[in-house]
């Protein structure tokens, strides 16, 4: 069996597409304009590269992008302040403070000072609770993607049976509620997991997010089920010692042999973390003006 791939690149494209036309029918019908706040403290070289990336798609998008980059020794006291001004600011919608914090500042509670309104990373323990209890919240953008990418290859999940590898509070927990939300039966499995290979065989929705290099592989896979492999892991590369390449949790090869459709690493889930942010922004900014949601961009 050849499994099915799901391009997340061109569904993000998509999804980014549905953003941009609401944010045009914000502006023209009601003069609104979602924002965006971008947090970024240090110099991470990969946190870098994500904070530009998600500042030209906001601005693409039609949002306006408020981009804070701050010193690595910034204070932990500075830091919460320009969070409550933002917190303050009718024109941000959206804030979003960029992990990992430096040491010396304690990120849950950089986390839990932004408004739960303008959460768009759904990392608050508000937001965090009202998942959990079934209730409107804004949703971590990684297990969004994957829950809009399932019903885009699925439609109806009900009865479903779901397998969820990993526990982290970023994508496993999140990932586990959002498809108990849809019916579906889920067990979280995760490294302490008895017989491994035999409880993800069940799945028929399999979401790898154990942060693992190619730790699936293709005979812990129930035939014709659909693999959503959230790992991003860089690894050497085979043929050349001075390069690395991507994989994800998932050994692609093997299990696209028995799946039914599986997500690639690149190009799968990944593409799909900005999109949701910015449908998570839009969201809130529908949420904050008391305007109808756009269908499909939200739980």
């Amino acid at each position: 069996m050849a499994a099915t791939i799901l391009d997340g690149k061109a569904f993000a494209a998509k999804v980014r597409g549905q953003v941009a036309t609401h944010v045009a029918a914000l502006k023209a019908g009601h003069g609104i304009v979602p924002g965006l706040a971008v947090v970024l403290v240090g110099t991470d070289p990969a946190s870098q590269v994500y904070v530009k990336n998600k500042g030209i798609q906001t601005i693409e998008a039609g949002m306006a992008s408020h981009e804070h980059k701050l010193d690595a020794a910034t204070p932990e006291a500075e830091i919460l302040a320009l969070v409550a001004r933002l917190n303050a600011d009718p024109a941000v919608h959206g804030i979003l403070v960029q992990l990992p914090l430096p040491a010396h500042v304690d990120a849950a509670k950089v986390i839990n000072t932004i408004d739960p309104a303008k959460d768009v990373d759904g990392f608050h323990i508000s937001n965090v609770g009202l998942l959990g209890t079934g209730q409107k919240a804004l949703v971590p953008c990684t297990p969004l993607g994957c829950l809009m990418m399932l019903r885009d290859h699925h439609g109806d999940l009900s009865g479903m049976e779901a397998v969820v590898l990993g526990r982290s509070n970023i994508v496993g927990k999140p990932m586990a509620q959002l498809l108990l939300g849809e019916s579906c039966t889920v067990t979280i499995a995760h490294s302490r997991t008895r017989d491994l290979g035999a409880v993800c065989r069940r799945a028929d929705i399999l979401v790898a997010a154990v942060g693992r290099p190619e730790m699936v592989r293709g005979d812990w896979i129930k035939p014709g089920a659909t693999v959503i492999d959230v790992g991003i892991n860089r690894v050497a590369h085979p043929e050349d010692a001075t390069r690395t390449r991507l994989v994800g949790d998932c050994h692609t090869q093997s299990c696209a042999e028995v799946a039914g459709a599986i997500t690639p690493v690149p190009g799968g889930v990944g593409p799909m973390t900005i999109a949701c942010l910015l449908a998570n922004t839009l969201t809130a900014c529908c949420r904050a003006h008391g305007l109808a949601e756009p269908d499909g961009l939200a739980v």
